[in-house]
Parts: C-alpha cells; structure tokens; sequence
C-alpha cells in the first residue's frame, strides 16, 4: 500500500512537530586509464535542469554556419572535443564516458524530466518511481551512521520521487548547500524535555487514532514521523556541514550554489547516503544562449570536474555512478534573440564511476548537431545501462497497486561500450 508523499523538507520535518588541495589537482595521465571499479553502490545525479546546449558544452561544431561562436578544445580522449568553457573537463576526459547519441520525442520540460528521472513517459493513471528511488530501496543503511539520514537527497533543486514505493524513498530536498538545513533543530524556547513530552503526546494521539479505526494513513504518519525524529538526530548530520572543508577544496568545486551541491554530495555518499542528485538550473536559453551557456558551463566545469578527482582520490568513484544530463539539447539553429530552442532529437550524456569505461566515446551526430548518424541511444537504453552499472537488473519488476507490472528499464538495452555487458 502506497503511503503519502512527502518530498518536501518543511512538510517532512513538519510532520515531526515541527590537504585535499592536493588530492584535487588533475594527475598526469599518460595513456589509457580507467577509473572503474564493480557495481557501483552510490548514485550521484547532475541534473542540468532546463536542457543545455549539446552544440555549446558536450559536441562543439566548430565552422558549422550554427555551430555558434565558442571555440572546441581537445580533451585527454583521442576524437572527444569539448566546448571551450569546459577545460577542466576535458583535461580529466579520461575519467568519464560521453554519449553523444542521446535521443527522445519529449520536448516539453516537464514530461521530459520525468522521463529521465523515471526512464517512463508521463502517464495519468500511475505514477513511475525514479531510479534514484530503485536504487536506494535495496542500499539503506540497516544501522551504522548513516542510517537515519534520508537514503535520496536533492540539492538545489526537487526530484521526482519513489511514487508506489513508498515515502520513505521519497528525496529529501536541500534547498541550498550554502545554507544550514532549516528545522533540524529545536523550537526557539523548546528544550529536550519539552521535546520529550511533546513526543509522548504525539504518540498518545496516535494510539487513540488507531484504535478508533485509523487505517494505512496513520501508520504512515507515524513512519514519516519516526524518521523525521531520527533524522534530527542523526550521527551523521554533520555531512551536511561544508564548513569543515580546506578553503582550497571549497574553491576547486567552485563558489557558488552547484559547486557547494557537488561537494555536499561527495560528503553524502562518503557518509554512506546511496543516492543524491545535485541541480544546476538556467539552461533554458531561448534568449542570449551564449552568454547563460558561458556562464552556466563555468560552474559545471569546476563543481563536475572537483567532484570526479575528489571522488577517485579518496577510493570512492569506483563505487560510485556519477550520471550529468539535463532533459534535452537545443537546436542548431539560432533563433533571433541569441538563443537556442528545444531540441530532444539529439544530445549528450556524461557516465562515470563504477563500471563505466572512462576515456570512451559512443555515438555522433551530423555535422550541425541536429540529428544522430552513429549509434543512437534512447533513454529506456540509458536507464538499463545505469541499473546496470548499479547492479539492478534492467528487466526487473516492480508492481504499481493496481497490479500492474513496471520494469526498471522500459526496454532498453544497455550500452555495452560503457559498462562491458
């Protein structure tokens, strides 16, 4: 029986009563090199929310009449270019793979950040669980610190949730990562004993409510707020608290809000947190596309690139998935206000971490960037690439409460030449 969502983090916490600097420099990398390891255990999503241009970051045209004024720069990678405001990246190419390929019909933001967060298109009778939601259900942490904290957490921006697989899979949002998590702490004049008390009450209500008939509802209440009241107690809170963090480390991800999310999720998973997904948003640009694209691939180029060394210098990124896409790519052509418009017939994913096989490229599209010539991969094909990776099995089942059957991959085919199935 599903129970009640609750993907916000007031509303969650209302129910309750309420010398690195060295380790990131870029090492030298002479010839091939891969970072992957086994079946990743942790999942970090980039979501680059409102569909960046393929054409400006991922796959330059330098001289098509739409390619745009930004120059390519080569990477690490033999045949893989990036658009020039992404050095960083391209100095670590070896670290990741990129699927230029990438194709879909949905065009409409909403429906197409479903689908790539869910591997479903949007449906009126049934909600679809994110993969982030799968793949946390069988990687809580049965005791330990991290135990308390929530298995999904979004920073910067909300996600879809876990849908029939109940609340407890729902993300956790974090508004910001620069800024302490409201609510985890006491009411202004409320000391641990008031708390106490209250606590009491609250279960007292809930006895007389369940014996009085309450059904499913109160039992989910009172699951949603027994985590809530462990998760303000948690040992491992302070993954949460960047301030810890060697200034030279915090300047390497970068300043602003992405950079922070992307150090948070280092510290997250690090702390056993098996799914986090971090929003870069802005990369609507149907206006002044250029200038937004510049700016925009700055924050991703250091936040993306910090995260990758960060995460391979401590042992971690052979275990964890590191996934960055947004919902789409935008047009060759360029529209009268500088801008590039919807385009979901072709764009590119960045995959690194666990199995993938760093330093790969797969797929290509023509020479203006509007169409795929070369391995086309759909998103059913990307998700069963990423349960793969994380050891789900792409034909598996999940059933919703009206009995119907939903796999975790909507038949795709996983990309062999990213995780060697």
């Amino acid at each position: 029986m599903p129970r009640p969502a609750c993907t916000d983090r007031r509303g969650f916490l209302r129910l309750s009563l309420g010398g690195l600097a060295s380790a990131l420099a870029w090492p030298a990398l002479g010839g091939a090199r891969r970072e992957e390891g086994g079946k990743a255990d942790r999942f970090i999503l980039i979501f680059l929310a409102g569909g960046p241009s393929h054409i400006d970051t991922f796959d330059p045209k330098p001289g098509a009449a739409t390619g745009g004024p930004f120059k390519a720069i080569r990477t690490a990678v033999e045949g893989l270019s990036l658009g020039e405001h992404l050095p960083r990246l391209a100095e670590g190419a070896r670290r990741y793979a990129m699927i230029r390929s990438m194709t879909s019909r949905e065009g409409n933001h909403d429906r197409a950040r479903y689908l790539l967060h869910t591997g479903y298109a949007p449906l009126s009778s049934v909600q679809h669980p994110s993969m982030a939601s799968l793949a946390a259900r069988d990687r809580r942490a049965p005791s330990g610190p991290s135990a308390d904290l929530p298995p999904v957490i979004s920073i910067n921006g909300a996600a879809p949730g876990a849908a029939f697989l109940g609340s407890g899979l729902d993300p956790f949002l974090v508004q910001s990562a620069l800024k302490p998590i409201d609510n985890l702490g006491m009411p202004g004049g409320v000391d641990r004993a008031r708390y106490a008390r209250r606590l009491k009450l609250l279960e007292a209500l809930e006895d007389d409510y369940s014996t009085r008939g309450g059904g499913p509802e109160g039992a989910a209440h009172r699951d949603v707020v027994a985590r809530a009241v462990r998760f303000m107690n948690a040992e491992a809170l302070g993954a949460f608290d960047l301030a810890g963090e060697p200034e030279a480390v915090r300047a390497a991800y970068g300043t602003e809000e992405f950079g922070a999310g992307c150090l948070m999720a280092r510290r997250l998973v690090e702390a056993g947190v098996p799914c986090v997904e971090v929003v870069l948003g802005g990369w609507d640009t149907h206006q002044d596309n250029f200038t937004r694209t510049a700016a925009l691939s700055g924050q991703l180029d250091a936040g993306l690139s910090a995260l990758l060394a960060d995460l391979a210098s401590r042992e971690l990124l052979g275990r964890t998935l590191v996934v960055c896409l947004g919902e789409f790519g935008r047009s060759p052509a360029i529209n009268a206000s500088e801008g590039r418009d919807h385009h979901p017939a072709a764009w590119s994913a960045l995959l690194a971490g666990g199995p993938v096989r760093g330093g790969t490229v797969v797929g290509a599209t023509d020479p203006e960037g509007a169409a795929v010539v070369e391995r086309p991969v759909t998103v059913p094909d990307l998700m069963a690439t990423v349960a793969v990776a994380l050891g789900l099995d792409p034909a598996g089942e999940n059933w919703s409460p009206s009995g119907r059957p939903f796999k975790v991959s909507d038949g795709g085919t996983p990309v062999a030449e990213v995780v060697g199935v």
